[in-house]
């Protein structure tokens, strides 16, 4: 980067407001490493134990000499009747907490607004995330810049404002009816169940429409994907929304040294270097990783099928299960024979992996994923063919452009969220004989399987091309930091026009007094 440009982008300060979940906090922290990298001052705002679980990370950009800081605000949710500490996504497990915890989010607006008024300047920019949009109005009370920073597919956000533009979802009679994607890119068949909108939900209607509006209000919008897998849906969505549109990803694709890899998102509950020792004496590309993120939970039948399926497979992995903390009834089968038949070329996790450290691995093959963004843009980034099992919202999205526009995936067998299928079924609506057969395809050692594996490293070559100097996201992102540095100068100039029309007039003081006072006023100038 020129000397002049970076000097432009110095002394610039960012708020990053992130959704506390963690896959809308990684992203924001890799964003803060990436404006501080230009110079820039990054804060992350957040509260007290999300700020907790990712300071590992925010530490280590500083020690790269990275201007990144952690700022605490207080989260509003014991005053709505929530346990004290249940400040992540993640951490709501009962149903009905989840409308509770939203209320609370959307309370965060008192408190970020403390936190500015305590700071010494305004910052330059704010970029909230857009499940954020409580963000809005103190930007306006302050003429703070503001940048609405999305974290899902450019694919899902085409897609669902496509389908609530033309009244689809208005239309179906049912979550399950299938329905076609309309005006868009690509060929898109699902249902409401698979192309649910974030706050879609009973209850949270209101939630949706703040989302609209702020984006709607926004100076511009920010998206972690790369115009090479997803530029049409990018600017189609620019299009739509008539706002300044910039592609900055993927964020993960930028480098970590090992302890950024490891704490990235969370501490791992296991050594990395443990991890690291063990796939050191695997073969390259022999391994398989599961992960479902750190919302999604598997039903224990469910769990307990894809156990089966991985066994039967004869194929070595590295699972983080999750589950093995939270379900009893998961923890108890796992314990009473699985982990030791498997253990020659079993790895389980209980908890949190370090992903990153996993797939960068070159004995990692494929990945078995909840295709939550973040995990699909590691799998990208990392070029390591995906075994798709999508949850809820988004991810049915991600699937559809990583095995239909991408092809570098296998279905695993999911085709709607559990939580439409009928009771009987358990929750269980992948077979073990199913995952044994859509692992054997994943890692498929023939020429299908080496076409996947060679489509999947030239897209990883171009994620690193994108984010590197001279690539589209690198530009991308130089551009989003000069828009902001105009518009905090006119916004800077605005303030101090506004404080001065509002000053009391001078009084009438007379010829003499007033020549006075201009000669005055030109003495001070020149000096």
């Amino acid at each position: 980067m020129a000397a002049s440009a970076r000097a432009a982008m110095a002394g610039l300060h960012f708020l990053l407001v992130p959704l506390v979940a963690q896959g809308h906090i990684i992203p924001m922290v890799d964003l803060a490493r990436l404006l501080a990298a230009r110079g820039a001052r990054a804060t992350v705002v957040t509260t007290p134990v999300n700020a907790a679980r990712n300071r590992a990370a925010v530490e280590s950009a500083r020690r790269a000499g990275l201007d990144v800081e952690l700022a605490e605000i207080a989260f509003p949710g014991p005053g709505l009747g929530l346990p004290e500490g249940m400040e992540n996504v993640d951490m709501v497990v009962e149903r009905e907490h989840f409308v509770a915890f939203f209320q609370s989010v959307w309370k965060m607006d008192a408190p970020l607004e403390e936190y500015v008024r305590s700071l010494p300047r305004r910052p330059d920019c704010v970029v909230a995330d857009s499940c954020s949009p409580w963000a809005a109005g103190v930007c306006a009370r302050h003429g703070i810049p503001r940048l609405v920073l999305h974290c899902p597919a450019a694919y899902y956000l085409l897609a669902t404002r496509n389908l609530a533009k033309h009244g689809v979802y208005d239309r179906v009679a049912d979550d399950l009816e299938t329905f076609e994607v309309p005006d868009f890119p690509v060929r898109a068949v699902g249902s409401k169940a698979t192309f649910r909108g974030f706050f879609q939900w009973p209850g949270v209607e209101s939630l949706q429409r703040d989302v609209d509006d702020a984006e709607a209000t926004a100076d511009g919008l920010v998206i972690n994907t790369f115009r090479d897998i997803e530029g049409v849906f990018v600017d189609r969505y620019a299009a739509a929304l008539g706002r300044k549109t910039w592609a900055i990803g993927p964020t993960c694709a930028t480098g970590f040294d090992a302890d950024a890899k490891a704490g990235r998102g969370n501490r791992a509950d296991v050594d990395a270097g443990r991890i690291v020792s063990w796939l050191d004496a695997r073969p390259p590309s022999s391994v398989l990783y599961i992960s479902f993120g750190s919302i999604a939970r598997l039903p224990a039948k469910q769990l307990i099928e894809l156990a089966r399926g991985l066994e039967a497979s004869g194929r070595p992995f590295v699972w983080a299960v999750k589950e093995a903390k939270s379900d009893a009834d998961a923890r108890a089968w796992l314990a009473e024979g699985f982990e030791e038949r498997v253990r020659d070329r079993g790895l389980l996790v209980r908890g949190w992996a370090p992903q990153v450290t996993i797939l960068s691995h070159p004995a990692v093959g494929g990945f078995l994923t909840h295709c939550g963004w973040n995990a699909t843009l590691e799998a990208i980034a990392h070029g390591v063919p995906v075994l798709t099992w999508p949850n809820f919202v988004d991810q049915f999205s991600s699937e559809r452009l990583l095995v239909d526009v991408l092809d570098v995936g296998v279905r695993s067998g999911v085709t709607v969220p559990a939580m439409n299928l009928p009771p009987e079924a358990e929750g269980v609506q992948v077979l073990s004989v199913d995952v044994e057969r859509a692992v054997a395809e994943l890692m498929d050692e023939g020429p299908e399987g080496a076409a996947r594996r060679a489509r999947a490293k030239e897209i990883a070559a171009k994620a690193r091309a994108a984010v590197e100097e001279g690539g589209s996201s690198y530009a991308d992102l130089t551009d989003m930091i000069r828009h902001v540095a105009e518009l905090s100068e006119t916004r800077r100039h605005e303030r101090d026009a506004s404080a001065v029309a509002a000053l009391p007039a001078a009084p009438d003081l007379g010829t003499k007094s007033s020549e006075k006072v201009e000669a005055g006023a030109a003495l001070s100038v020149q000096s």
